[in-house]
């Protein structure tokens, strides 16, 4: 027979309920008893008692109590005549969840089978579906979970073994006094109370509304329960008078089935978390005085359990996240706790002992590591990747053979790919881009977020470094987000590798040497469409293209490598690599000499030892233009300071330089040793160790550092054949020799040693102190009062001992070098000395004598005022000169000395530009050459004038407008452009001259016929417009109409592209122009008019 209830049950069962739960409020019971656990006693049998009262009495428990009675028929565990007030009152409470349970399930079944009722019978379209019978109030769940609470704290954990579960005691002082309470009259028959509690439990949980409430507050309590039931072991005690008592085998295998079922059905990281604290949690001890419960490790059974269940949940799929997950307290999210992260990372990486196969355990947890750099989940997916990070690092440094079996493959398979690809024919093999673009992003991630610079580590990452490099110089290239990555990845390999391997590495990326796992030879990198970059196969071309795009690539490898380089900080890796090429050029040098001694007999060769030696000596060959090659772009690309930024690299610099001159000396013979620029480049070097050696306070180990130049020193001193290169080693070999002790009377200066290439046969065969005599007197000729104070180290008497002036504590080059450049005061030698160097054949000199000059003349230095027509012959003169380092400072120079004495200089250089150079050495050849520097000097000179180029304007278009008409075009191209220049500063004094150069530009876009000029006639209109702006229909209102249609002309009938765009450029600006004419801006403002 089966039995119907209403839905007004629930609510009756639950009131029934929260009667058995109510705290006891009689105030005379609590006073009467002062006694905790009296007091609790008796609020447990009172509210018992209370219940069945009014079970029996309420109309409105009759249904409760029906059923109650159908659930009682069915309890073999009920015990009526149990004198423990304990017990009697957890099973009321097991038989009212039970009553609760059977009803909600007859219930819930009665709602699914009863079909739902049709849109039309609903009182509104908004009105929502009925919910399920099984779905309790906040109240009710309250209720509910105040009974199940007390289930738990008096029928279950009082009976869990010691040091199973998290005691009582621990958790609430209410749960102290329960736990005492319990135990104070433990009996036999209690060892079923257990059983019978967690069955209950189990019961309810077949509800899924129940089940939510169990699991959600006593999950862990029913584990440790099952735990108990099902993997006690048993007590090898005879004839106890419990032992019936004992659980049967059946009855234990089925507790550990239910285990197993509720650890695969609750959520893993909740189920993982129940379990760490399972196996570490407090052993029960004996109570003392105090009362507190003093802690002890769980039970070596209970232990062995979790950490074998706790592997089974790690190696199951998603296992590591769940372990993560209930690490970091379930994913909040947030900055990474790096200790959690790399504790849970050991754990990952260490071999449970459950486990009964290192290499099964490793190859199911590996991947899942590998899948937490791919985290979905945003909250998690920053601690997920720490972990990852290191637990993939853990592995390389700890154990790398399983890490290269199952860790470095998948990380850098994409990579790996790259440098493996061999049959071009299959596109298949190709690297996708989102493959290529997480391969980089996890190295990312794993080496430089990790930063965890071992050298396994290290040796896993240069296996790819070269595809990452090529990768990286194809995004250069392009615009791609791959490049920032790349270059961290390359900069942090770099700075935290060992120097030696630093340095190899870059000897393979810039070409010196075979590099390892390069991108095969068919493939190449192509732009993807999400950003990235992908490996597809070359297409077919023939051998000069491959050719030319191989040297093009191997160039620009080079730049990017130097790029690379500059963003190296505060390390010595640029200069120390550039040390490392030199010493490699002075063993180049030795060894071609020795191949070029060696006299081969190619008559006693066969024909394969011939080609052998041809091979050989062509890669020799090619070894050397290469070095060559990577010296030049250092040298173009990376500043001073990167390259020899320390005093020890200056040293060693120094020492490569003296050794190749050595190695020279060995090779030359006869007239060879007379290069002009070897002895230049040593002389200056070695006056570079003598600013060194005239620092302040050298310490003995900047002596000891630069003793290293002592030999050479002393074979430069003895066998080169210039006398002054002599005496200079010789000099600076005492001087380090003796740390400074003694100086030679004539230890010159960088400057001092700079001389005419053409006197060298002269100068070799004078002694030196002739030859410093006469250069003495070509720099003081007149002997006067007014002349340059004598050198102090050159007129010394011999004995002295001197030390130069000390000189601010800088960068070693900064201080050899001097300051050329910024707001510092002028320099302080004489003006004669710097005109006299001004004509000096070396270049550096001649160059840093006209910089000199230039700035005397900025700060008004008085003898440059005076001699300002001398000053102005010496820039003309230089102006002529053929290399550009020259004839540019003479332009910057005359600019300035156009800008400071304008009526004199300006109107000499419009002379100059007109009829060519004025200067006596001037040729016909040079005059155009001449012309076209000096159409530079006066449109610097129109720059810098500002304010006064209306005063000076009309001059000035006169001879650009009649240089228009100069045979030569270039001429008559440099004319307008310097026109241009000029007129968009002109402003309203241009109004006199509008028709004029109006006339002057309309012919000649009409009638020349040299595109460029053309051009440049254009292009004066274009910055005419620019500089006018809304000036423009003041000053050209007379001639705006023709310079319009001549533009119109140019953009109609004009085949030249580069005239028509800049014709229509010009529209653009004129357009602009007349439409702010015609529609001003709109501005709000409002006028006040003062009446009289």
């Amino acid at each position: 027979m089966t039995t119907v209830y209403d839905g007004e049950m629930t609510p009756a069962i639950i009131s029934a309920l929260s009667i058995l739960t109510k705290p006891l409020g009689d105030a005379a019971v609590r006073s009467a008893h002062s006694s905790q656990k009296e007091a609790l006693l008796l609020a447990l049998e009172t509210n018992r008692a209370l219940l069945v009262e009014q079970l029996q009495s309420e109309t409105s428990f009759q249904e409760v109590r029906r059923l109650r009675e159908e659930i009682l028929a069915d309890a073999e565990w009920f015990s009526g005549d149990t004198e423990d007030t304990v017990w009697s009152f957890v099973q009321e409470c097991l038989l009212l969840l039970l009553t609760l349970t059977r009803h909600l399930s007859v219930q819930l079944e009665l709602f699914n089978t009863t079909p739902a009722p049709s849109s039309s019978k609903l009182q509104s379209p908004e009105m929502a579906p009925p919910l399920p019978p099984d779905v309790l109030s906040v109240t009710q769940q309250k209720t509910l979970g105040t009974a199940l609470q007390f289930v738990v704290c008096l029928g279950l954990c009082p009976y869990l073994e010691p040091g199973v579960g998290v005691p009582l005691g621990r958790r609430s002082a209410f749960g102290a006094m329960v736990e005492g309470t319990i135990h104070s009259g433990a009996t036999p028959a209690m060892k079923r109370h257990l059983l019978t509690t967690t069955n209950v439990l189990l019961q309810l949980t077949e509800l899924p509304s129940l089940a939510t409430q169990v699991f959600m507050w006593h999950l862990g309590d029913v584990m440790a329960a099952l735990c108990q039931l099902g993997y006690q072991p048993h007590r090898a005690e005879a004839s106890r008078p419990e032992e019936k008592d004992k659980l049967s085998a059946e009855e234990r295998r089925m507790y550990r089935d239910t285990l197993k079922s509720l650890l695969g059905k609750v959520y893993q990281p909740v189920v993982i978390k129940e379990l760490l604290i399972l196996q570490g949690t407090a052993k029960q001890s004996n109570p003392v005085e105090s009362g507190r419960v003093s802690l002890s490790s769980s039970p070596s059974w209970l232990r062995r359990l979790c950490g074998q269940l706790l592997s089974e949940r790690l190696m199951q799929p998603k296992g590591v996240q769940a372990v993560v997950k209930a690490i970091l307290n379930g994913g909040t999210g947030g900055e990474p706790d790096w200790r959690k992260c790399n504790c849970i990372a050991r754990i990952l990486v260490t071999c449970p002992q459950q486990s009964a196969s290192a290499d099964n355990y490793y190859k199911q947890v590996c991947p899942q590591i590998f899948d937490l750099l791919h985290c979905d989940d945003k909250q998690m997916a920053q601690q997920f990747q720490c972990v990852g990070t290191m637990a993939a690092l853990s592995m390389m440094q700890d154990k790398l053979s399983l890490a290269q079996q199952y860790i470095l493959p998948p990380l850098l398979a994409p990579l790996q790919k790259c440098a493996n690809l061999c049959d071009t024919s299959n596109t298949q093999e190709a690297v996708e881009e989102w493959d290529l673009t997480r391969c980089v992003e996890d190295v990312l991630k794993v080496w430089v977020v990790g930063n965890s610079p071992s050298v396994t580590v290290l040796k896993a990452l240069e296996e790819v470094l070269a595809v990452i490099f090529t990768l990286f110089c194809f995004t250069k290239q392009n615009v791609s987000f791959l490049r920032a990555p790349c270059q961290e990845i390359l900069l942090w390999f770099l700075t935290h590798t060992e120097k030696s391997c630093a340095l190899s590495v870059l000897r393979q990326l810039s070409g010196l040497e075979q590099p390892k796992n390069e991108v095969a030879p068919d493939f190449h990198f192509t732009p993807g469409s999400d950003g990235g970059a992908r490996l597809v196969p070359r297409d077919c071309r023939n051998e000069d293209d491959a050719l030319y795009e191989k040297l093009e690539w191997e160039q620009w490898r080079l730049e990017c490598l130097m790029q690379l380089l500059t963003e190296v900080k505060d390390n010595d890796l640029p200069g120390d690599f550039f040390l490392q090429l030199l010493r490699d050029l002075t063993v180049l040098a030795a060894t071609a000499e020795e191949e070029d001694e060696q006299k081969l007999d190619i008559s006693a060769m066969t024909l394969l030892e011939v080609e052998q030696q041809i091979l050989g000596h062509t890669a020799g060959q090619g070894q050397k233009l290469a070095l060559l090659q990577v010296l030049a772009v250092m040298c173009q690309s990376l500043p001073y300071t990167v390259l020899l930024g320390k005093a020890a690299q200056v040293v060693d610099f120094m020492v490569s330089l003296l050794q190749r001159a050595c190695v020279g000396l060995d090779q030359a013979s006869g007239d060879s040793s007379d290069s002009p620029v070897e002895s230049q480049t040593l002389t200056m070097g070695m006056g570079l160790v003598a600013t060194l050696l005239s620092g302040p306070q050298l310490s003995a180990e900047d002596y000891t550092s630069m003793s290293r130049l002592l030999p050479a020193l002393d074979t430069l001193s003895q066998k080169h054949p210039d006398v002054l290169v002599q005496e200079l080693a010789s000099n600076l070999r005492t001087v380090i020799a003796t740390h400074g002790a003694c100086q030679p009377v004539n230890f010159t200066t960088p400057t001092q040693c700079a001389r005419n290439p053409e006197t060298t046969q002269s100068n070799n065969k004078l002694p030196f102190s002739k030859k410093q005599q006469m250069q003495t007197q070509v720099r003081d000729p007149q002997k006067s009062d007014h002349s340059s104070p004598p050198n102090p180290i050159i007129n010394a008497p011999a004995d002295a001992h001197i030390r130069h002036p000390e000189l601010p504590k800088k960068s070693v080059l900064e201080t050899g070098r001097g300051k050329t450049s910024g707001n510092s005061d002028p320099p302080t030698r004489a003006l004669t000395d710097l005109l006299l160097d001004a004509c000096d054949p070396n270049v550096p000199v001649r160059a840093f004598a006209l910089r000199m000059l230039t700035k005397m003349v900025q700060c008004k230095n008085p003898e440059a005022v005076q001699a300002q027509e001398k000053v102005f012959m010496i820039f003309l003169e230089n102006l002529e000169h053929e290399d550009s380092f020259i004839y540019l400072s003479a332009i910057q120079g005359l600019a300035v000395l156009a800008d400071s004495y304008p009526e004199r200089i300006l109107e000499r250089l419009l002379k100059d530009f007109r009829c060519g150079p004025s200067s006596s050495a001037a040729d016909k050849d040079q005059s155009l050459e001449s012309r076209l520097k000096l159409g530079e000097v006066l449109m610097r000179a129109s720059r810098a004038m500002g304010e006064l180029a209306p005063h000076h304007g009309h001059s000035l278009v006169g001879v650009f407008l009649r240089a228009t008409t100069d045979p030569e075009p270039i001429i008559r191209v440099s004319s307008l452009s310097n026109l241009g220049e000029l007129v968009q500063r002109l402003e309203y004094a241009f109004e006199p001259l509008a028709q004029e150069v109006s006339s002057c530009l309309t012919a000649i876009i009409k009638t020349e016929k040299e595109a460029e000029v053309r051009r440049a006639a254009v292009h004066v209109i274009v910055l005419l417009l620019r500089g006018l702006r809304h000036k423009t229909t003041q000053v050209l209102r007379d001639v705006l109409l023709d310079l319009y249609r001549a533009l119109k002309w140019v953009v109609r009938s004009d085949r030249d592209e580069v005239a028509v765009l800049h014709a229509q450029l010009a529209l653009e600006e004129l357009d602009d122009v007349m439409k702010k004419l015609i529609f001003p801006e709109q501005k709000l403002e409002k006028k006040i008019v003062v009446l009289p």
